[in-house]
């Protein structure tokens, strides 16, 4: 017998319309992370003008419908923001945007933190700007889960 999982209509919604799949050519910065215990996984795309602001963001990922939902919320985020401010979209942030994830669920809005700090990582290292708090990031979030 399978589990039935729950989720809010913001999640269905970005899973079934995900915002912004694709790729960037050009992106200030890309990172990838996944998580080998549920094989899902994350491409973030970032570009990122003079300013520091995050211009357009895109996602491709691998995975179940709320590994979808969490990377489309997450893009959705970050466009708009500083680099720091895009420091600051926590899993939680993503999580309370979409109205919440099943517990069994959660690691996707850590992914989709993640692969925005991989694709910060990424710029910061090509660009040499320095981001507050920016921290190397792990390929697998199975290493860093609660």
């Amino acid at each position: 017998m399978s589990q039935v999982t729950e989720y809010s209509e913001k999640v269905m919604d970005h899973f079934t319309n995900p915002r912004n799949v694709g790729e960037l050519e050009d992106a200030s910065g890309v990172g990838t992370v996944g998580n080998a215990k549920c094989g899902d996984i994350m491409r973030m795309y970032l570009s990122i003008d003079d300013a520091g602001v995050v211009t357009d963001a895109k996602f491709k990922t691998f995975g179940c419908g709320a590994a979808v939902a969490t990377s489309s919320m997450a893009t959705e985020l970050v466009k708009g923001k500083t680099v720091q401010e895009a420091m600051n979209v926590t899993n939680k942030a993503v999580m309370e945007a979409l109205d919440g994830l099943p517990p069994v669920k959660v690691h996707c809005s850590l992914l989709a933190e993640e692969a925005i700090h991989a694709a910060l990582w990424d710029y910061s290292k090509k660009s040499g700007v320095q981001i507050d708090g920016l921290e190397e990031p792990v390929a697998d979030i199975g290493e860093i889960e609660e």
